[in-house]
């Protein structure tokens, strides 16, 4: 295949002068970044030149994982033909949501389970997987026209963490069996939301028969910033750790998630959602992103957040090296 030499409208260097006027006035600002080149390879092959000629801005929320699956399709776009736009990295869920419905932003990954409660306003989660998805695929394309593209099969749910060292003294892999754990011992490093939350911890605690006040002090319980959670779980503060459950940081600290063999938490599958009028006329964005989204498994994410977040790679250098390791481009 021919090299491309296209001009991309990245906005590394631009960021403080970018201003996506929304309803409330305020500024939409993001750190964009150099999208590298490459040519599709391997399944992708025969979409070369597929998108010549479309204009895709490309969005993204303000953590690791959510930047990384951005850079992840703008170098697929660009490699197929696309003039990209940068617009990784938004401030808040909410701006990346609100720039997404007003057209400011095309494509861009979203969770199930935040769409369907947060953005749809939903009080209650479907239960599996798919069965998540589809709820969600099917409101958010009649109420706002925005099409779900199938989900990874990556879950960044909620979920708890211990050490190797509590799971050999307990003998536990999966909640259920948090009530064989004696009472002084069943202690919770959580945030404050996750703590107060109906949803959250007491929703938890009883449905795997240990509830809170009851069965389980509340003096059990430790509040830490989300972030501190994974070294106090780590250095035993406690022995059960609030995690996500794709974040690379259970991978460098060695933890291993507890199953949640009632199904507790809510799904937080990802999928590309691409807004209805650019698919319609791009549609082999479709046909790009379903084979790499099929191969982004928790543990494919957690070693690339972990590159993100314990080793401090740039997300666009993790995301480049993945798709070439996997075959996806050259």
């Amino acid at each position: 295949m021919r090299a491309r030499t296209r001009r991309t409208r990245a906005v590394a260097g631009l960021a403080a002068l970018l201003a996506l006027a929304l309803p409330t006035g305020c500024g939409l600002a993001t750190a964009g970044g150099i999208v590298p080149e490459a040519e599709l390879a391997g399944p992708l092959d025969d979409l070369a030149g597929e998108l010549e000629g479309a204009d895709i801005a490309v969005g993204s929320k303000n953590f690791s994982e959510n930047i990384l699956l951005g850079k992840i399709v703008l170098i697929l776009f660009r490699a197929a033909g696309a003039e990209v736009t940068d617009l990784t990295n938004i401030p808040g869920s909410n701006s990346a949501r609100q720039a997404h419905l007003q057209g400011q932003v095309d494509a861009m990954w979203e969770y199930t389970g935040t769409a369907w409660i947060s953005y749809l306003g939903r009080d209650e989660p479907v239960k599996g997987e798919q069965e998540q998805y589809a709820a969600v695929a099917e409101a958010d394309l009649e109420e706002n026209d925005l099409v779900w593209l199938p989900p990874t099969p990556a879950n960044n749910t909620y979920g708890f963490a211990v050490t190797q060292e509590t799971q050999e003294r307990y003998g536990i892999t999966k909640l259920s069996q948090l009530s064989e754990v004696p009472a002084p011992e069943r202690t919770f490093c959580v945030e404050s939301e996750f703590q107060n939350r109906p949803d959250g911890l007491p929703g938890m605690l009883r449905t795997y028969d240990v509830p809170l006040g009851q069965a389980t002090p509340r003096e059990n319980i430790q509040v830490y910033q989300t972030g501190a959670i994974y070294a106090a779980t780590a250095q035993g503060e406690c022995a059960f750790g609030e995690v996500f459950t794709t974040d690379g940081r259970i991978l460098a600290l060695d933890l291993a998630v507890l199953e949640d063999d009632r199904s507790y938490f809510p799904n937080y599958n990802i999928s590309l959602v691409v807004r209805e009028p650019v698919l319609e006329q791009h549609p082999a964005i479709a046909d790009l992103v379903e084979p790499v989204a099929a191969q982004l498994t928790d543990e494919v994410l957690l070693e690339l957040n972990a590159q993100i977040d314990v080793e401090g790679r740039e997300p666009v250098a993790v995301a480049e090296e993945w798709l070439r390791q996997e075959g996806f481009v050259e």
